[in-house]
């Protein structure tokens, strides 16, 4: 589906129609794509969104009807106007691969190109990479809290609309979900599409007997049946457990159950163990009914036996605390060559100037010990001093042993993307992979372990010298 241009805040038009009035419009620049605080109040992010960032670039473009409307707000001059019908995006963009653990304070998306084609885009890339990261880490904590259950995404009738709901189920993949309701993301991103049914085609019918029975008739190989809608135990289970003998006699076995309402730890362990009596142990447990991280870790410790965890709104519109928004932030970090850096009362809201990579320190064993951020170019070796990025006081050491490994790579050159498209599952691995390799206590819920995000000396450096107003020298 089309990115539309329009779809911007008018700032980046007025400021691009600002360059180009000024000279300035083909000025090289580059700026930062990052956050200030893990989401959650966790202790990690998931980096979501990337391909379908890429997506929108390749395709950006005014229309003929976009520029008209734009010539009718009479803000603009007819130069401006004849330069946006000629704008096509052909930057340079650096990142990580989706489903990477990524951190506060860390650069986890460059851009560089003309001062107008960076400017303009960044609305399109906060508005993409906010959101689907943002709810790729809500579905990383929700699987965590899960443990070996699967977890399913049932969140587009809650989603911020049409969009939104597509962007969560594809960003709830690269976090972990194994399948997802909504059947045009399953189309478009080759996900696999769960259902069972609702409530009412259990009431449509005379009885909840005669509503399973049809079920069964029409899916014999794939019937999970609501079993909450008048009793799950007395009414629910026992007409499941007729249905599933039935579809048994027939050559058929019974999916599953799906428990939308009540005690879910109580109601799945008694479920559980009605379906092995009865000689059903391969039929598996669902569950909903506004679940989150924090639900399904209190289900799990109060001993339920839940297999599939479907989770729709908490995880969609990304509830709980620190939820809600990601703060992601773009600031222009070099103009025309030369570094600069948004100067403010607050040291931990200074941009860091000048263009950079980030680095991994990683063990022998494969663990994550730190990340560094640290100019282009620069030679950082492992016992290398290394500073807070939001405390210019504060520093500590490289691990002497860490084996530094660039985090980021260019995915997109001149416009054009540099790598195939990747399978969801393949990212839903990377996220898998990475989480493990955190060090202890990242994954916790509350008062989880920080994780450091180090700046070089020389990035230190250059940033107390253009706060100290020092002219730099670049050749």
């Amino acid at each position: 589906m089309r990115h539309s241009p329009l779809l911007t805040d008018l700032y980046e038009l007025t400021m691009l129609a600002g360059y180009l009035e000024e000279g300035m419009s083909e000025k090289a620049a580059v700026f930062d794509l990052y956050f200030r605080t893990n989401p959650f109040e966790g202790g990690y992010a998931v980096f979501a969104g990337l391909e379908t960032a890429l997506e929108r670039l390749m395709a950006l473009h005014f229309t003929s009807e976009e520029l008209n409307y734009l010539d009718g707000l009479k803000l603009f001059q007819p130069r401006f106007i004849k330069f946006l019908s000629e704008f096509r995006f052909r930057g340079r963009v650096i990142a990580p691969p989706e489903g990477t653990a990524v951190f506060a304070n860390e650069p986890f998306l460059t851009v560089e190109g003309t001062l107008a084609e960076t400017q303009l885009v960044e609305t399109l890339l906060l508005n993409t990479l906010n959101f689907q990261t943002l709810v790729a880490t809500k579905a990383a904590r929700i699987g965590h809290a899960a443990g070996d259950a699967e977890i399913m995404e049932f969140g587009l009738r809650r989603a911020q609309g049409t969009d939104g709901g597509l962007s969560a189920a594809r960003a709830a993949c690269v976090g972990g979900c194994r399948g997802t309701s909504n059947v045009l993301a399953g189309m478009l991103y080759g996900v696999p599409v769960r259902g069972t049914q609702a409530h009412s085609w259990i009431q449509a019918f005379s009885d909840e007997l005669t509503a399973f029975r049809a079920y069964a008739d029409a899916f014999p190989d794939g019937t999970i049946l609501l079993v909450d809608t008048y009793d799950t135990l007395k009414s629910g289970l026992p007409n499941a457990l007729i249905v599933a003998r039935e579809l048994r006699e027939q050559g058929h076995e019974l999916r599953g159950i799906r428990i939308d309402s009540g005690d879910l730890a109580y109601l799945s362990r008694e479920a559980r163990r009605m379906l092995d009596e009865a000689g059903f142990s391969v039929v598996r447990i669902v569950a909903s009914n506004d679940l989150d991280e924090q639900v399904i870790e209190s289900v799990r410790s109060e001993g339920g036996r839940v297999d599939i965890y479907g989770v729709g709104t908490r995880l969609v519109t990304c509830a709980g605390t620190g939820g809600g928004a990601l703060g992601g932030v773009y600031k222009l970090v070099e103009v025309a060559g030369k570094p600069t850096m948004k100067m403010t009362g607050d040291i931990a809201k200074a941009t860091l100037p000048g263009k950079k990579q980030v680095l991994r320190a990683v063990a022998s064993d494969g663990g994550f010990m730190q990340d560094l951020v640290c100019l282009d170019g620069d030679t950082v070796l492992a016992g290398d001093t290394v500073y807070d990025p939001t405390n210019p006081l504060r520093h500590t050491m490289l691990p002497p042993e860490a084996l530094l490994t660039d985090l980021r790579r260019v995915v997109m050159e001149d416009g054009r993307c540099l790598y195939d498209r990747e399978p969801l599952e393949a990212m839903a691995e990377r996220c898998r992979r990475e989480l493990a390799l955190l060090p202890t206590g990242c994954l916790r819920f509350i008062n989880p372990h920080r994780y450091k995000v180090s700046i070089s000396a020389p990035l230190n450096g250059l940033r107390n010298m253009l706060i100290n107003g020092q002219e730099v020298i670049t050749e």
